[in-house]
């Protein structure tokens, strides 16, 4: 090929494209730049991950919002450790095996980090509403009924959806929307009945806690289920809570109430694969969710409920709107980042790990306990598992310890004075002779629970 610039030699024609060539290698090509490089997210994205690094010996976290000694965030140890870095084991320390915080899922999200991280704006989300006018973000709607239909736990077609601040908000909700209304102007002296709401023991103490709370004129507790089943008053209005798997003691529930005066929410927080074989999805009228069993997220305070009958999803709709004028934006965006990750591999990460981790735990405390005379736990059965395509085995996500000895009246008092902190028996309304402990805190918590547990079996 010959090039001919008119009036310039060859030679000169080749040293100006090289010329040219060096030129533009040499200039930086700002526009992509500009647009990678982050701004104003930078510092607050390293401040989290410096305080992301501090190791705490293993047996503790740092967190932007603890509070700071000398500027610098701290340390906060977990259950008997102590020190600046955590690293001082307090040998006679009693283990707290009451609370139901899910920490067991902690260290899946220091491996998926990235998937799971966020960064916000100061002016995200200002407003009330969302572009729709609702509360409710649709993306993040999509993403949980997408959830539903990979893990197979649940039918949420042509089902409404309300978001609540955990499933405490949405249970009551719940109650409010079944019960029926009080006339107006109403002063006692009227012919009307509130609904009674019930649950079989045992159940789990928020269901009482709350219908107490509100004192409402609509409904009132009243306590066991099973004293109603032979209910010959039709009139009578009754809801019932079902928990399945069941808290304290991971059995799976059905309704004891039946008939076109009971009405029923489910209560589906432990239905997934890290507790129980999921056999089938649910497809009942109204399922109650949450994220913080889901995730381990229980500090977010998120959950979800899908409701058939649009006039009760209204009504419900009507007391969230009331009561706190929506669930908070942010919650609503982590929960999206949160379940996009658990989406990424089809949710196979999370609930292997989970069950894994859940199912590990319940066998070496079965293996304790078993050397006793003194204590037993509930039998659970395998359960085949349509999302892991296998049978499963028991993973509960409490022990539900009875004291078998007579003298034990007290079953809560003699793990106390072994040093294990669980929630009595009577906290779910059944006898003192059982104690719920929790299999779902974190390693070192479970680490202590055995090990204290081993000591007392051994003094038999």
């Amino acid at each position: 090929m010959k090039i001919h610039v008119r009036g310039l030699p060859m030679k000169r024609v080749w040293l100006l494209i090289l010329l040219s060539m060096i030129v533009l290698n040499s200039v930086p090509i700002t526009c992509g730049d500009e647009h990678n490089e982050l701004k104003w997210s930078r510092a607050a994205a390293e401040e989290a991950e410096e305080v992301a690094s501090i190791k705490c010996s293993g047996h503790g976290r740092a967190s932007l919002d603890g509070l700071p000694i000398e500027g610098k965030p701290v340390c906060q140890c977990n259950s008997c450790y102590s020190g600046d870095d955590c690293s001082v084991f307090l040998p006679n320390c009693a283990v707290d095996s009451g609370s139901g915080n899910p920490l067991f899922l902690e260290p899946y999200w220091m491996k998926n980090a990235a998937s799971s991280a966020m960064v916000v704006s100061g002016w995200h989300r200002m407003g009330y509403e969302y572009e729709d006018g609702s509360f409710i973000s649709r993306e993040l709607e999509k993403v949980i009924r997408r959830l539903h239909e990979v893990v197979g736990n649940a039918n949420t077609k042509g089902k409404y959806i309300l978001y609540g601040a955990g499933s405490t908000q949405l249970l009551n909700a719940a109650i409010v929307g079944l019960s029926p209304a009080p006339p107006q102007n109403f002063t006692g002296n009227h012919s009307f009945s509130p609904a009674n709401v019930v649950a079989s023991i045992p159940f789990y103490q928020v269901y009482k806690q709350q219908t107490d709370i509100y004192n409402s004129l609509s409904f009132k507790w009243k306590g066991d289920a099973s004293l109603w089943k032979n209910n010959s008053d039709s009139t009578e209005n009754f809801i019932e809570f079902v928990t399945s798997p069941n808290n304290p003691d991971g059995r799976m529930m059905e309704p004891v109430l039946k008939g076109s005066s009971a009405k029923t929410i489910y209560d589906y927080a432990y239905y997934w694969p890290h507790y129980t074989g999921i056999s089938a999805p649910v497809d009942t009228d109204l399922m109650i969710f949450t994220i913080s069993k889901l995730t381990g997220h229980a500090g977010s305070r998120f959950g979800w409920a899908f409701v058939k009958d649009r006039a009760l999803y209204e009504r419900m709709e009507n007391y969230l709107d009331v009561n706190s004028i929506g669930s908070s934006h942010d919650t609503q965006l982590r929960a999206l980042v949160l379940l996009k990750s658990v989406l990424k591999d089809k949710a196979r990460g999370l609930f292997e790990f989970g069950h894994g981790a859940m199912r590990k735990r319940w066998v070496m405390l079965n293996k304790s306990v078993s050397k006793s005379n003194r204590f037993s736990l509930q039998k659970l059965r395998p359960r085949y598992c349509s999302f892991f395509k296998k049978v499963t085995y028991p993973s509960p996500a409490y022990g539900w310890l009875k004291c078998e000895r007579k003298e034990d009246q007290d079953c809560p008092a003699v793990l106390r004075a072994a040093g294990v902190m669980g929630r009595n028996g009577s906290v779910f309304h059944a006898s003192n002779k059982y104690v719920r402990v929790s299999l779902i805190r974190s390693q070192d918590d479970f680490d202590l629970l055995l090990r204290k547990m081993d000591a007392l079996v051994s003094q038999e």
